[in-house]
């Protein structure tokens, strides 16, 4: 997954492919990570984008969610979100008012377009504009499908294709880009296996981002099926947001990579949102994770404008629908709930923290154990013996009584007897 390009580390865009593109991709070493070349298929078949119809109904993803409640002091206006992806087409009309082309940049090829590296906004693949869709998608006639923050501008950066040629060095390069153009969220909806540590470009590239109040959002990758811990880039630098997948039950999606680094989950399976020109598709993957949360920090960063990145972060964890009271490595501090990180946010938190856990019960009174008796009860036992044996004695000695004067009576009787019968 992470070979070498020219000196640089390859980054993934994590798309989940069905086992039968999977195939078409030649990739039957394991069910890991794809690369975003492959149409995303949803339950009629294959998307081939435009599509010719749109999907009518409110996504799962969205239905639980209340919208108004989400929505009622802000939809993410004034929040610049930059897609770090494969471009963002604002063809399709529920982006074509998010995207700020002007900001936009194409790193991959240099392309220029009058004078000037190109917008950003050509995508071949499509991944980069279901991530867009995802956080700013503007509501259109015809389809329950909206973005999280629809409202939000949408920053494109092209920086990887269908041959996943982008790099760290590249994908450093879009960071700076962000920082350049005013981004306030970044999302990342790519990855590597590769080490890198907090000297290496991207690793640079992510600290300039966070010094600046940034908050960056990167999927944890799609290479979980084996359930083992391990880290994967820019998703595992300290400061970023790690988002892995959840399916409809809150529980971990089986492709999810697990890791200590995982901040959160969020819907990855079945996510349906927009594709170049025209129409939604569904698709599943941790890249579609990343920008359902890095919707939420757009609301949060428009409605505290105040709050650091840190604080966004740690509201978001701290809100979160927890399965247990803290942390652990399969989703983090939890599924991220929208609604709550809007509205239980009465002062900025510096970081989460497990739940309280139940009250505990209070605790028994301890039994008295008489190790021996006191002289009092000794007294008593002595009484009791006494009157006992004095009770045998009494019964011995009437019983004795009783004998002797029977016997007498009995001999009498025979004496009287004797004597009559001699006269």
């Amino acid at each position: 997954m992470a070979a070498r390009l020219a000196g640089a580390t390859a980054l993934v865009c994590v798309t989940v492919l069905s086992p039968a593109a999977y195939a078409q991709e030649g990739r039957q070493d394991r069910p890991g990570p794809a690369g975003p070349a492959s149409p995303a298929l949803n339950g009629s078949g294959e998307c081939t984008f435009p599509m010719k119809k749109q999907i009518e109904g409110t996504p799962w993803a969205l239905q639980r969610v209340l919208l108004d409640e989400l929505w009622q002091d802000t939809k993410g206006k004034g929040v610049r979100v930059a897609v770090i992806d494969t471009g963002v087409d604002n063809a399709n009309p529920q982006l074509k008012s998010a995207v700020d082309t002007s900001a936009g940049t194409e790193i991959l090829t240099k392309k220029m377009e009058k004078g000037k590296p190109a917008d950003g906004t050509d995508d071949k693949v499509g991944h980069g504009t279901k991530v867009a869709g995802l956080i700013a998608a503007r509501p259109v006639k015809g389809t329950g499908f909206v973005g999280i923050a629809p409202e939000a501008t949408i920053i494109p950066i092209r920086q990887n294709d269908q041959n996943n040629s982008g790099n760290d060095r590249t994908m450093a390069q879009g960071i700076d880009h962000a920082i350049a153009k005013d981004a306030d969220v970044i999302n990342i909806s790519q990855d590597t296996t590769k080490p890198l540590d907090e000297q290496s470009d991207l690793g640079r590239a992510v600290r300039r981002a966070l010094d600046k109040e940034i908050v960056v959002v990167a999927s944890a990758g799609n290479d979980g099926m084996d359930g083992k811990l391990k880290n994967t880039y820019p998703a595992a630098f300290d400061g970023v947001l790690a988002v892995a997948s959840s399916d409809r039950n809150n529980e971990r999606a089986v492709f999810s990579q697990a890791g200590r680094f995982v901040g959160v989950a969020a819907p990855g399976v079945d996510i349906v949102s927009t594709v170049p020109g025209f129409g939604q598709c569904s698709d599943s993957g941790t890249s579609f994770s990343a920008p359902y949360v890095a919707g939420v920090a757009a609301l949060l960063r428009a409605k505290h404008p105040d709050w650091k990145a840190r604080n966004i972060v740690a509201q978001i964890e701290q809100t979160a629908e927890r399965s247990i009271n803290g942390h652990d490595s399969f989703v983090g501090w939890g599924v991220v709930d929208p609604v709550r990180a809007l509205t239980e946010d009465d002062t900025p938190p510096e970081s989460p923290r497990p739940d309280p856990g139940p009250p505990k019960a209070p605790a028994p009174e301890p039994a008295h154990l008489a190790m021996s008796e006191t002289p009092q009860e000794r007294t008593e036992r002595y009484a009791t013996y006494a009157l006992g044996i004095g009770a045998v004695l009494v019964a011995v000695v009437a019983g004795t009584a009783t004998v002797v004067r029977d016997t007498r009576a009995k001999a009498a009787r025979r004496g009287r007897s004797e004597s009559n019968s001699h006269v």
